[in-house]
């Protein structure tokens, strides 16, 4: 028998909203928002801020889905991806990647005015155990764009690095504290299941939602006929555990290589991350996270644990804009690459603008229907078919691919696009929307 034991985040721990009512019958608003995660809340924020008629509906609970699962860190900083912009898209595209997510801090700040989140402006490092020459590509790139950074030889870690990039005066937070502030004036139906999109109607078993523009915010997009979503997008499992008795950081930590560990402070806690692998693959979970801590931390005691699952997108920019060129009225935002907090709010003033018919001068850098041609396209085709072709007994109800069972968490989890069911065939991951038979 294992010791497996449920996983619970300690922002779950330290935060508690309201509760909304179901959808019963049928409605007309002007915008929807499939989806009560972070990007689908401050969305419908900033539009119920402009006076616009805007209905949330979540099949869930809100924030019940990947933000409950964050580590919270705000920042510009997405690995050391500015050097990569510059070179396939130009320095005005790099530029703006960076001035929206500057920009995004700058509301998250303004929010923590009125909201109270324990927000904090730290400093944020990307680290390099290995690779000096490539933090200096990016230091390069970062000074050439006007960049606010600096360069570190050495950072407040446990591990020998070869140096750090350091972004300061980014940020941190306590996510389900704001937006359960931030909600509480809203209007959200929980417990309400999109199932489908059919022009301007939404259908879900309590009724039918009619709006002049829908936002599908529901992290893996769940409209498989446009937008080629399920090749452009795969999805990856990240694990974090809190510890007490543990390292007092002085800002946010992060590993270049996306599969080493990420540090940062809550209240009494250090919470360290990592363990990464694309979902359906086998990978370091927690086992890497709590070698590290016996290591390192021998003295120090695990308090939460739990983990994430992020869209990846093909080129490392997510996908926030119409949801393709044939569908002006329904939009998207997914493909947050593990940076969801800033995505989310970068999301959130852009969309906000596209629904109001408002020309944002950053909504370029993010369209969804830029070209697909990238390394990542063969790779997430080639494990598509894979899967499809693999002989098994339980198959994914969104395209039908071979599902693995995952001993660590209890779940069956698709390798092609990520989706997840726990043992008794309920989805706990899309973009499956329905439940497996485990007969």
């Amino acid at each position: 028998m294992d010791n497996y034991s449920a996983p619970v985040s300690v922002w779950d721990a330290y935060s508690k909203g309201k509760n909304f009512k179901k959808l019963s019958g049928d409605i007309t608003t002007d915008v929807l928002i499939v989806g009560a995660g972070i990007a689908g809340l401050l969305t419908a924020y900033f539009l119920t801020q402009r006076g616009v008629n805007c209905v949330v509906a979540e099949k869930g609970r809100i924030c019940q889905g990947t933000t409950h699962n964050t580590t919270a860190k705000i920042t510009s900083q997405h690995g050391l991806i500015y050097h990569e912009l510059l070179s396939r898209r130009g320095k005005e595209y790099a530029e703006k990647y960076y001035k929206i997510n500057q920009l995004s801090i700058l509301e998250y700040k303004k929010l923590s005015e009125i909201y109270d989140c324990e927000f904090e402006i730290k400093d944020n490092y990307v680290y390099s155990l290995t690779d000096r020459g490539l933090l200096e590509t990016e230091a390069k790139a970062l000074d050439e764009i006007g960049a606010d950074f600096e360069f570190c030889d050495n950072v407040q870690l446990p591990v020998d690095t070869v140096g750090a990039v350091k972004f300061p005066n980014q940020a941190q937070f306590n996510p389900l504290k704001m937006l359960a502030l931030l909600s509480e004036k809203l209007n959200i139906y929980e417990d309400t299941f999109v199932t489908k999109i059919h022009k301007n109607i939404a259908e879900a078993p309590g009724g039918n939602i009619k709006a002049d523009k829908i936002i599908v915010a529901t992290h893996f997009p769940m409209v498989n006929i446009h937008g080629s979503y399920p090749l452009k997008l795969y999805q990856s499992r990240s694990y974090v555990i809190a510890l007490s008795n543990a390292q007092r950081l002085n800002g946010m930590y992060m590993d270049e290589s996306g599969y080493g560990l990420s540090f940062r402070n809550y209240n009494d806690y250090l919470l360290l991350g990592g363990g990464a692998h694309r979902t359906g693959i086998a990978g370091g979970n927690y086992q890497i996270l709590r070698k590290f801590a016996n290591k390192y931390y021998p003295y120090s005691t695990e308090e939460y644990h739990w983990s994430a699952q992020d869209c990846m997108s093909l080129d490392g920019v997510p996908y926030i804009g119409r949801y393709c060129a044939l569908t002006p009225s329904l939009f998207v935002a997914s493909g947050f690459n593990k940076w969801g907090m800033t995505s989310s709010m970068t999301s959130a003033l852009i969309l906000s603008d596209l629904v109001c018919d408002k020309e944002n001068q950053y909504a370029n850098v993010f369209n969804p229907s830029r070209s697909m041609l990238t390394p990542q396209l063969a790779l997430n085709t080639g494990e598509a078919i894979k899967n499809l072709l693999t002989f098994s007994g339980k198959r994914c109800t969104h395209l039908g691919c071979s599902l693995k069972w995952n001993k660590l968490e209890h779940s069956w989890d698709c390798p092609c696009h990520g989706s997840r069911f726990d043992k008794n065939g309920t989805v706990l991951e899309n973009p499956a929307k329905k439940d497996l038979d485990v007969g």
